[in-house]
């Protein structure tokens, strides 16, 4: 199911959007955005995981993975 929602993007945005758009880059305005949400609510769940990892007693393994997840998700830290 879907709900339809109303928000108002900075023009420039906007005109990304259907660029990517026109290029063939995605199907629609709704179909981009919804891809750049879930997107983002990943690399969140990846930032609380790694969070949790930090916070552990120091294990190689571990943090070879939570190196790795750094340099493979732009924006986690």
């Amino acid at each position: 199911m879907s709900i339809q929602i109303t928000v108002r993007l900075d023009e420039g945005l906007v005109a990304n959007l259907d660029a990517v758009i026109a290029s063939g880059g995605a199907k629609s305005r709704a179909a981009l955005i919804e891809s750049a949400l879930e997107a983002e609510f990943r690399r969140r769940l990846y930032q609380r995981e790694i969070d949790i990892l930090r916070a552990q007693p120091s294990d190689p393994d571990m943090d070879a993975l939570a190196a790795w997840m750094v340099g493979r998700y732009p924006g986690i830290e």
